[in-house]
């Protein structure tokens, strides 16, 4: 069974295309340089649509 479903892959492409093309801004309007943050942004997208996208997973202290 796949982790992700194809609305995810698709908000993802979106979101790598925009970046490279220099169009993608984060939620603070700045510039998105990293193709990390550009992934996050396609999953969080898809996550608002209702794609099928695992939850975000919260980070624990030691």
């Amino acid at each position: 069974m796949s982790k992700y479903g194809p609305k995810a892959s698709e908000k993802v492409e979106e979101a790598v295309h925009e970046m490279k093309q220099g169009k993608l801004k984060t939620g603070t309007g700045k510039k998105v340089t990293s193709r990390k943050q550009a992934v996050a942004i396609g999953l969080s997208e898809a996550r608002e649509e209702g794609g099928k996208v695992p939850t975000k997973s919260s980070r624990k202290s030691a």
